[in-house]
């Protein structure tokens, strides 16, 4: 099927945002009650599932929004090990657990050298603003919109080279640091950053001591793109913006060694690897 053709499928309802060949229905039952999540993900994977419009649907501690066509969505942490399990009941009053198994990754040690001392290990107050900064980004991640921006095909925010990749451990300056959160993207300092797909900005603020430049953009279900270290913002929090939409420019703000577009994909507190999300819409 093609690529247009499949993702329309997708949007009325007609199959899930899933391979068919990894996709399996929990049961022979009729078309209208089929359960469809994939066999196994990739660790950093967002998960798209299939259920009865209406249905009920947990995942952990979490009820799930379904859309309007019976769309699911979750995200696949790093570390996860999986099997996971997803508990639904259809309108019908139908129980059942799926299980998806959990693919591990390799994930290579990045050496990043030349970033500011202060900011590898940075004195009592610039921690503690660090840590108030980074709470104001976690609230805007808990927001769980009923649109569905996620569910249609992303594009690059900028064209270049990877220069950084998602999960990779991340050295930096000689010193061990957390895996890293997104995606760089090398390009020139100015370059405009587009929506990799619609939704609302729900965070924007020009200095950020880590990040520098910094916007949130929600795309519903509790989905969400971060753009980090630009040089200009040209969106507010609150606004809608559309795909292919300039919401910035790429910079070298806060913590980098030169311009570059940091793209970072989160499913609530559950970072996800962006270069997936880009390749599902291939």
């Amino acid at each position: 099927m093609a690529v247009a053709a499949l993702f329309a499928a997708v949007c009325v309802g007609w199959i899930p945002l899933v391979a068919a060949q990894d996709a399996v229905p929990a049961t022979p039952v009729s078309q209208e009650e089929r359960i469809v999540f994939p066999a196994s993900v990739s660790q950093g994977t967002l998960v798209f599932g299939k259920v009865p419009p209406g249905s009920r649907v947990r995942y952990r501690d979490r009820a799930l929004r379904t859309t309007g066509y019976g769309t699911v969505v979750f995200g696949v942490g790093r570390d996860e090990t999986g099997p996971l399990k997803v508990d639904v009941t259809t309108p019908s009053g139908r129980t059942e657990s799926v299980s998806v198994a959990v693919t591990p990754r390799d994930w290579p040690v990045e050496r990043v050298n030349g970033v500011p001392p202060k900011t590898v290990n940075p004195p009592p107050a610039i921690a503690a603003r660090i840590e108030r900064e980074q709470a104001m980004v976690t609230a805007a991640r808990v927001r769980d919109d009923e649109r569905a921006d996620f569910a249609l095909p992303f594009q690059w925010p900028v064209q270049g080279r990877i220069s950084g990749r998602f999960g990779n451990a991340r050295v930096y300056n000689g010193q061990p640091g957390a895996g890293h959160s997104g995606m760089d993207i090398a390009a020139p300092n100015g370059a405009p950053v587009k929506a990799p797909a619609g939704g609302i900005v729900t965070f924007a603020s020009p200095d950020l001591y880590l990040t520098g430049g910094t916007v949130l953009l929600d795309h519903g279900h509790g989905v969400s793109s971060n753009f980090l270290h630009l040089s200009r913002i040209d969106v507010k929090v609150g606004d809608r913006v559309e795909p292919g939409q300039v919401i910035g420019a790429v910079g070298a703000t806060g913590r980098a060694t030169g311009p570059h577009l940091h793209w970072g994909m989160n499913w609530f507190d559950t970072r996800i690897d962006p270069l997936l999300v880009l390749e599902r819409g291939q």
